[in-house]
């Protein structure tokens, strides 16, 4: 089939990739210069499927609250005269019970633990490269409390044969060396040995190169304005410059697709939830993180990517605003400071902020909408680069009428219909 993806990010481009290795003719549209402009660019860099959960849980309200008035917290909401924050966040209360937790972890967890064997074997099979590295990542306790609490999800590790470690303040320096120098500010850790890490925006600049050598089109520098339909198809799209059609269409516009969904009147709960990070070149090697690193008081990943630390994080909910602000660098600035105070040189550091397309119960919208050849890939939050390679791979199976390895028939927007 003829098939245009909209939205050249990493979940863009990876099913561009799994649809063309499908014998599909694809073309790539993004409004950026190149691939992996936005969401994608300079995120924590973490692989984890250990840490694929919902956001909304048990405990969730009461916790928001604690984190709106810590100096560092991990939670900013700048409320405004927008219906869809508001309607948005009242879907996630609704989903912060026990119950609807662990049918969403148990729509998440596969996918994740999929999606990282699907990028494995990618790895294998072209010898892609990305600052990749397959040491775990460590979450950081700073307090006995922490610790204590980790019961819930070492069960659900458990549960789900995803490969774990608690360690004692000796256990976390022998998987992070550069922590000896700071061994009073943490009590213990739970290691992940089975996570990654790796740059996404890297990544899916070479992914995009191996795209075209399978005869995949971008067009970049190009403005999407409108569908046309006709009954429960997609007839075409229009751009700045004219019209074009295809026999199936994906949109993989993060954030963004919900609003093209509203254009075509069957809206989808896909809200941004801003996130941001600076990128630390590192100055002593020794000094600096082996793999990531969660510190899970200020939840922010701390991360080695090549010669450089990148450290992400905070949930900052305000809309599709970009702007950066001063204080959420310095909740960074903070955490990567305290850990590891002599690995980088924080004076150099590079600050952004990307929008993470977020659902309201956790799980990606992965299928077909409602019109039978438009396709959905988005609102993969924070697990959008763990999740890539399986979600592209598993849609491509779709769309090429193939049973997927994995069962995705609750990821579907048919779920919010119930």
């Amino acid at each position: 089939m003829k098939i245009f993806v909209l939205g050249g990010g990493v979940i863009g481009v990876t099913t561009a990739y799994y649809l063309a290795e499908a014998g599909h003719e694809v073309t790539v549209f993004d409004r950026q210069k190149g691939p992996a402009l936005e969401t994608s660019f300079a995120n924590a860099g973490e692989v984890s499927p250990g840490y694929a959960s919902p956001w909304a849980g048990p405990g969730i309200p009461l916790k928001a609250i604690k984190w709106l008035l810590m100096k560092h917290g991990p939670l900013v909401v700048r409320p405004g005269f927008d219906p869809y924050m508001w309607t948005w966040l009242l879907k996630m209360l609704r989903n912060c019970t026990a119950d609807r937790y662990a049918i969403n972890k148990a729509r998440m967890v596969p996918l994740a633990e999929y999606s990282r064997d699907t990028l494995k074997a990618l790895r294998e099979a072209t010898g892609i490269a990305y600052d990749e590295r397959t040491k775990g990542t460590l979450q950081l306790f700073r307090t006995q409390k922490q610790l204590d609490g980790t019961g819930g999800d070492v069960e659900v590790l458990k549960k789900y044969g995803v490969p774990y470690e608690l360690l004692d303040p000796e256990g976390c320096i022998a998987a992070e060396p550069a922590l000896a120098g700071v061994r009073e500010k943490f009590v213990g850790g739970l290691r992940l040995p089975g996570d990654e890490t790796g740059d996404c925006k890297m990544f899916t600049d070479r992914l995009a190169e191996l795209c075209v050598a399978r005869g995949v089109t971008f067009e970049y520098g190009t403005q999407i304005r409108r569908f046309t339909k006709n009954r429960n198809r997609i007839v075409s799209f229009g751009t700045d410059q004219r019209s074009r059609a295809a026999d199936a269409y994906v949109l993989a516009l993060g954030s963004y697709s919900a609003r093209f969904m509203r254009l075509l009147r069957r809206p989808i709960p896909v809200y941004p939830v801003k996130g941001y990070s600076i990128t630390v070149p590192i100055k002593d090697a020794a000094a600096a993180p082996v793999s990531t690193v969660m510190d899970e008081t200020y939840k922010v990943a701390i991360t080695r990517l090549g010669d450089r630390i990148r450290v992400g994080g905070t949930a900052e909910i305000s809309g599709f605003d970009l702007r950066l602000h001063e204080s959420r660098r310095r909740t960074l600035e903070h955490s990567v400071g305290d850990l590891f105070p002599d690995g980088g040189d924080l004076k150099a550091a590079s600050f952004w902020c990307g929008l993470r397309p977020m659902t309201p119960d956790g799980p990606p919208l992965i299928g077909r909408t409602e019109f039978s050849n438009l396709y959905l890939n988005t609102g993969h939050g924070t697990l959008g680069w763990t999740m890539a390679c399986g979600s592209a791979k598993v849609l491509s199976d779709i769309i090429s009428s193939k049973v997927p390895d994995i069962d995705v028939r609750e990821l579907g927007p048919e779920r919010y219909l119930r």
